[in-house]
């Protein structure tokens, strides 16, 4: 059978006249296709993905889903890895690794640290964080890159001497750029931020991780995640009125809630698939996220195809048309849930506030709203963002605001507009969306996250000050967008936020109410209907990637002793030996602790290179269970409150070791491991709760921590912030083998709580030696 992309490939040389190709040697072998138009000599491997899959079906006698065709096709040694879903620790080769500037300044500071000269794996860095919205995209983009130069700096020529592909800020959004130029059928991508899913909308598996888990991969080491079970989402019905992909995920997100996909991969499955771009699948894997799923993924289909045509990767499509069959699900295949979603029958839908998972039909939210005491009134509306901010989700926007304009209106709410990447801003631009958006009342943002993780300066509240904002973000948590606490934020789809910024008001349900126009007639909006792709090519706007020189040992890579901006990192202390006895505890935390308690985003993001500053921030946000109060804690040594930090730093200059208590599904949200380095770095050892979200446990792991849970969630009330704690038997620490807790309370009583772990043999060498970063040299050294 000669291949699908061999014969499209002389299709088209004879259909252009030309006749100077030799055909014969070249139909003895398949054609190499680049993984990206930037790495024209990294080729997608799917004859290895085939001969795995291959032999992990027949190991295991049993169809496969497709999550598992793409994990397990990218195992290290898959003839003798164990595989358990939910319990074996897997050893995977991902293909690529991608970071955002925030996190990509930690990363690259670690791998600098280990020693090696070049990346093992396609890598890139992505500018999109560190640029705050102010007054509008050109002005926002020349301040942010006049005031981090020395961050953007550090990044672009540690790139070039480690071989890392380097997107300028302006780019985009890191997941929007993924998606555009490095996702594709059957690829494992790891990504340093907890959106990197968003890369299953091309039928990749990309998975958020923190910069630990990044070195490994960068450092050619087999990179380690707990076996993953599947939760199937079958979809049925199609798509149309208002509902959207958005609707998908809020709808999932109310039935699994922030913790129902931990340890999961939400497959999408079923004949409604079809009915949805492939830009509105990456909407829907984006957000899973918010699930706690280590990711999410759609099948390879026509949609895949026809956006991998429209950004210019025909040949990747063409290549993934004769692999198709290890691109799909196995007919047969068994998931451990099964969520079924009727698309003909979902309703708009918008979550919040102060959380994802609260989920609510638009119809319903008005009422819902007078009731709670929750602000009906918007003041700002947001639409963009690395979940929504694709060529449709524009033009579906647009189409709203052009009929609110016909009607001479203009939005009662602020309304700000964020493109995902340069060549949609270009592109919506030449098309006219963006000045439709604008004429509507709308300020177009620099391409970057903005608003999204609190890099907004925003001046219309005062702080404290009760309000409301919907946006077509993915995560809502309490202060996020503007560090105001009373900020009620509701996340839904772009083309509702429009609809809502013209009205004004959560009471308006667009698919039944009327907006009165100018003329003082009533008219009724009728459903957004856009183009998935431009009819055009889309316009790439300007070219802001820096490609890595061929050899960059020669390039030199600069952090002043005296940076406020960026800090070398000093080795963490091994493991003595001994139990961990005595431990003070820094705070037990009552409910929700995301990462943005525990390390915050916003003003904070300038100092995410530097690991002694940004400690500063450590759990300013989580509140005290001992008085409710956030950023209060006691000193058990001065019997004094203060800062979290500020106690945290007393205790590491008296030599004291200490602990943190949480709650169920600590550390759910980002994937900055920053949350993990600060406790490490202030003498933290050790974190109990009721459960961890996994991207946190990992990293806590990875810097040297015990991340630990109650066997008994009810444990959690006997203990308290006056308590000493103590872990004992750390000599026989073992993978499967609780550990032993001893709480001393200050009348003399102690009692004893069984505490587990999910640390397999490697993860407890990682402790052992101090950290992941550690064992990696220790086993470097034994290796030279």
């Amino acid at each position: 059978k000669v291949p699908v992309l061999i014969v499209s490939f002389f299709q088209h040389a004879l259909n252009s006249g030309i006749r100077r190709y030799h055909v014969a040697p070249v139909l003895c072998q398949r054609a190499k296709v680049a993984m990206s138009h930037f790495e024209p000599n990294e080729h997608i491997d799917y004859e290895k993905l085939e001969k795995n899959i291959n032999i992990v079906r027949k190991r295991l006698d049993r169809p496969l889903t497709l999550s598992e065709k793409i994990v397990y096709g990218h195992l290290d040694d898959p003839a003798k890895q164990e595989i358990e879903r939910g319990k074996t620790y897997l050893r995977l080769r991902p293909d690529r690794v991608a970071m955002q500037d925030a996190t990509a300044q930690m990363a690259m500071l670690q791998f600098i640290s280990s020693g090696l000269p070049k990346v093992a794996v396609p890598s890139t860095i992505h500018c999109d964080h560190l640029i705050e919205a102010q007054s509008g995209g050109e002005k926002d983009l020349r301040r942010a890159k006049d005031i981090n130069q020395e961050v953007y700096n550090f990044l672009a020529t540690a790139g070039a001497k480690y071989g890392v592909g380097f997107w300028k800020p302006g780019s985009g959004i890191i997941h929007q750029i993924i998606l555009e130029n490095y996702s594709y059928p059957g690829v494992m991508l790891i990504g340093t931020d907890s959106h990197t899913p968003n890369g299953g909308g091309l039928g990749g598996i990309c998975i958020g991780v923190g910069g630990a888990d990044a070195v490994d991969v960068m450092a050619g080491i087999p990179w380690e995640l707990k076996c993953p079970k599947v939760i199937g989402v079958k979809l049925t019905g199609k798509l149309s009125g208002w509902s959207s992909p958005k609707d998908v995920i809020l709808k999932v997100a109310g039935i699994l809630t922030v913790k129902g996909g931990t340890g999961a991969i939400i497959e999408y499955h079923g004949p409604g698939v079809d009915s949805i771009s492939c830009t509105g699948m990456a909407t829907i894997c984006n957000m899973g996220a918010e699930i706690g799923a280590t990711t999410s993924v759609f099948p390879y289909n026509a949609r895949m195809k026809k956006y991998l045509g429209k950004t210019g990767r025909a040949d990747i499509a063409a290549l993934a048309d004769e692999f198709q069959q290890h691109l799909v699900p196995d007919s047969g295949c068994q998931y451990d849930q099964v969520i079924e979603i009727n698309l003909s029958e979902l309703k708009p839908h918008i979550n919040g506030p102060f959380t994802p998972d609260l989920a609510h039909p638009v119809s319903d939210i008005g009422a819902v709203a007078e009731k709670e005491g929750w602000p009906v009134d918007i003041r700002v509306g947001l639409i963009g963002s690395c979940t929504n901010s694709s060529y449709e989700d524009m033009g579906r926007s647009a189409a709203v605001a052009k009929q609110a304009l016909a009607h001479g209106l203009k939005c009662k709410s602020k309304f700000t507009i964020t493109p995902g990447s340069e060549q949609i801003r270009a592109t919506i631009e030449r098309d006219g969306y963006a000045q439709i958006l604008r004429d509507v009342g709308g300020l177009v943002l620099a391409n970057a996250c903005g608003p999204c993780i609190g890099q907004w300066d925003r001046k219309d509240i005062k702080k404290g000050e009760k309000n409301t904002i919907v946006t077509s973000y993915n995560r809502n948590f309490t202060g996020r967008n503007d560090a105001n606490p009373e900020t009620h934020a509701f996340v839904t789809s772009p083309e509702i936020v429009t609809a809502l910024s013209i009205a004004g008001t959560l009471k308006f349900n667009p698919e039944t109410d009327y907006l009165t126009g100018a003329d003082g007639k009533k008219f009724k909006l009728e459903a957004p209907d856009a183009d998935e792709l431009p009819k055009l090519d889309f316009d790439p706007g300007q070219d802001t990637y820096q490609y890595p020189p061929k050899d960059g040992s020669g390039q030199h890579v600069d952090v002043s002793p005296t940076s406020q901006r960026l800090q070398l990192l000093e080795p963490f202390d091994k493991w003595d030996g001994k139990d961990l006895e005595d431990m003070l505890i820094l705070i037990k935390v009552k409910g929700k602790c995301t990462t943005d308690h525990i390390s915050a985003a916003g003003p904070w993001l300038k100092f995410r290179g530097h690991l002694d500053n940004i400690s500063n921030n450590l759990l300013i946000g989580a509140i005290n269970t001992e008085n409710g109060k956030a950023n209060s804690v006691r000193n058990a040594l001065t019997q004094e409150f203060g800062p979290v930090p500020d106690t945290a730093r007393y205790y590491k200059k008296m030599g004291v070791k200490w602990a943190v208590i949480g709650d169920e599904n600590y550390g759910e949200g980002s994937s900055r491991e920053h949350a993990a380095l600060e406790p490490r770095h202030l003498g933290g050892r050790v974190i109990i709760t009721k459960s961890f979200a996994r991207i946190h446990e990992t990293n806590l792991k990875k810097q040297g921590l015990l991340p630990l849970t109650f066997a008994d969630p009810a444990d959690y009330n006997k203990i308290h912030p006056v308590d000493k704690l103590s872990i004992v038997g750390l000599a026989d620490f073992a993978p499967g083998k609780p550990l032993k807790c001893i709480i001393k309370h200050p009348n003399g009583s102690q009692e004893t709580i069984m505490l587990n772990h999910t640390f397999n043999e490697s993860q407890i060498e990682w402790f052992q030696a101090g950290s992941a970063l550690n064992r990696m040299k220790e086993l470097q050294q034994k290796s030279s």
